[in-house]
């Protein structure tokens, strides 16, 4: 069992920053791949960006040159740096890890609040 306790979140006003944190209680070398997720009010929720062991990062087109994704393996903990922060960005961000055995694991942290003023 994996267990994702993010912090970080708040209220920041548009063109601000934020750094969201993801404490893993597992190594994460062990984990395939990290990622954030959001889900705005009314919304579904969707991929803000995701990590792989290997380092390699993805994002949506809609934080792609304003959000950085990183992991620091020593302290089992993912990042996701928020620059130029814009209201629509305003949303619930989750941790998500996925670990591919002989099944697939989705965890899911229990979320984060982001709200970005006009």
């Amino acid at each position: 069992q994996v267990q994702l306790v993010e912090s970080g979140g708040g209220l920041v006003q548009a063109g601000g920053s934020l750094r969201l944190s993801c404490a893993s209680s597992v190594s994460i070398f062990r984990v395939n791949f990290m990622g954030w997720y959001r889900q705005a009010p009314g919304k579904q929720r969707e991929l803000v960006a995701t990590i792989t062991s290997g380092g390699s990062t993805n994002y949506a087109d809609s934080v792609k040159g304003r959000f950085t994704i990183s992991r620091d393996n020593a302290k089992n903990t993912v990042y996701l740096q928020m620059n130029s922060l814009k209201p629509e960005d305003t949303a619930v961000y989750y941790c998500n890890a996925v670990i591919i055995l002989v099944v697939t694991r989705n965890y899911w942290g229990q979320g984060t609040q982001v709200t970005v003023s006009s």
